[in-house]
């Protein structure tokens, strides 16, 4: 006869992101009201964030592909993965097989934790900062944003950033349309630039 076994009480008790939380308790359900969604699988969500990082020029520079790797370890907690480039291209004196990028995807309570951090931490940081962009979805309703230095990352120390590179982290969302995207990544508070009424 098979017994129950006790729960451990840290399995009970699991660690939620703030982020993920607002999302479960409240946002999914505004959003499906105030979008006039019948079904709860049909209401926008967050299905991954990657984050890469462009290095073009690691070919003359390979202390670059060693920053850029460092910098998306410390920023997301997970090791990057290599891009190589798939064909030549002789404008740009790149060969098939040379590395110009690195990415990372996020996932669950990783990219929950990094959204958070970009949103209420990281963009408030940049100078002269006025709202993202309106404009850099896609047609999926997918969200770009682009980051020129990586010094705002209050994971690197000064020695870490004295090689600067940008990133891009892509918000890749699950929608019906991708009016329902930019609903999202407000509820969750992406600060979004003010229209000019003149």
């Amino acid at each position: 006869m098979a017994t129950k076994q006790a729960k451990k009480p840290s399995e009970s008790k699991t660690y939620i992101p703030r982020l993920k939380r607002a999302y479960e308790e409240s946002i999914q359900k505004e959003l499906q009201q105030e979008l006039n969604l019948d079904n709860v699988f049909e209401v926008p969500r967050l299905e991954k964030i990657v984050v890469n990082v462009g290095v073009g020029r690691a070919k003359d520079d390979k202390k670059l592909l060693e920053v850029a790797s460092n910098t998306l370890r410390k920023i997301t907690g997970q090791q990057p993965i290599e891009v190589a480039a798939k064909k030549a291209v002789a404008g740009f004196k790149l060969r098939e097989g040379n590395k110009i990028g690195l990415k990372v995807t996020l996932r669950g309570n990783r990219m929950y934790e990094f959204a958070d951090r970009l949103i209420s931490l990281i963009l408030p940081r940049l100078r002269d900062f006025r709202g993202v962009n309106k404009k850099a979805f896609d047609r999926s309703g997918n969200y770009s944003i682009g980051i020129t230095d990586q010094s705002v990352f209050p994971e690197l120390s000064y020695e870490e950033t004295t090689t600067v590179h940008g990133l891009q982290a892509v918000f890749v969302i699950k929608c019906q349309q991708p009016e329902h995207a930019r609903a999202l990544l407000e509820k969750l508070g992406m600060p979004f630039e003010k229209e000019n009424k003149e």
